[in-house]
């Protein structure tokens, strides 16, 4: 039972309130008229004219402090109680692998922010930065290849470090080339010392695998074995394009081609999806997705406490009786006034 103005007590005897009812009734007992207390005379009838009716209020304070005992006892043995609720989040999480190619054909400017061109990597930057925002309870890691792969963002939980730290994936820090399985088998051995259930890898790539030792396939079945889904995504346009590299200098790309085949098959390996984004807007639209089909299981349960607080009124039902019995054997006591009868 809950108080309507202390909605976090309640009463785990609320039974003993209508113990409350008897109240009124004892007031009601005690104040009825009466002749008040006398002492008999012999010749009581010379004075039978001086009686009078009247209230006995002798005692009236006393008598307020036991209904006011009785009343906190009543309470008392209604138990009361503090409710202290809270809720409980188990979240089941999502280890993800953020693993971008960084050849220098990801220098090329075919994508655009605001109107102004931009090249693919700092394109994949900005949704990957929006990605990460969006998933507050999972760890991200990201894996960097070329000809080879390095780590540039260890998997973490500390998102803001992650998002400060995107500058890391930059082009030149391997000897150029596209090692997709490399890349793919360096992210599947990060995400394999996680434990947590679901694991996921984010492959986004320009081009066709032509380096490194390790087909694309063959990593994307050694990250199948261990249980790890894998999402491909082509970025980029087809055609001939120029690459303006850091140094100032401008270099062709020659034709630009896009391995969708094996891309397509490392996604199927990996029971994921192949995507591809010529544009910012399609990049964004398939984080999106990838967002909404990796979702993090939160499991929820409330949890509520009680704490016994039948002890406060226990006691002022305590202290009441006592005052009540001392200023009756002592300030308040008197003896009976003489009335004729």
């Amino acid at each position: 039972m809950n108080i309507p103005l202390l909605p976090d007590i309640i009463f785990a005897r609320p039974e003993w309130l209508f113990a409350l009812l008897a109240l009124p009734l004892m007031m009601w007992w005690r104040g009825r008229i009466g002749r008040a207390p006398a002492v008999t005379f012999p010749t009581s009838f010379i004075l039978r004219d001086l009686g009078f009716k009247a209230k006995s209020t002798r005692g009236g304070l006393t008598f307020g402090l036991v209904l006011l005992s009785l009343a906190s006892a009543v309470i008392a043995l209604a138990r009361p109680q503090k409710v202290i609720s809270h809720d409980e989040d188990k979240t089941e999480g999502i280890a993800i692998c953020l693993t971008v190619d960084v050849s220098l054909s990801m220098l090329i400017e075919d994508f655009y922010i605001g109107g102004s061109p931009v090249n693919r990597l700092t394109a994949a930057k900005r949704v990957m930065r929006d990605f990460i925002r969006g998933r507050t309870s999972d760890r991200v890691g990201i894996v960097a290849f070329a000809g080879a792969p390095y780590q540039p963002c260890p998997l973490t939980l500390d998102h803001e470090w992650l998002e400060s730290n995107l500058d890391r994936i930059q082009t030149g820090v391997m000897e150029d080339g596209t090692a997709i399985g490399s890349g793919l088998a360096a992210a599947a051995r990060r995400l394999d010392k996680e434990t947590v259930p679901s694991k996921v890898i984010i492959l986004l790539t320009d081009g066709a695998n032509n380096s490194g030792k390790l087909s694309p396939q063959d990593a994307a079945r050694l990250a199948a074995t261990l249980g790890q889904k894998i999402y491909t995504i082509a970025i980029g346009t087809p055609g001939v394009h120029m690459i303006p590299l850091p140094n100032g200098r401008v270099i062709t790309s020659g034709r630009q081609e896009f391995d969708e085949g094996t891309l397509q098959e490392v996604a199927r390996i990996g029971s994921g999806n192949f995507y591809m984004a010529q544009d910012l807007s399609a990049l964004e639209d398939i984080f999106e997705t990838i967002d909404r089909l990796e979702k993090t299981e939160i499991k929820r349960r409330s949890i509520v406490e009680t704490e016994e607080l039948f002890f406060y009124p226990a006691a002022l039902a305590a202290a009441l009786l006592g005052l009540a019995l001392f200023l009756r054997l002592t300030l308040l006591n008197s003896a009976p006034m003489a009335v004729a009868t």
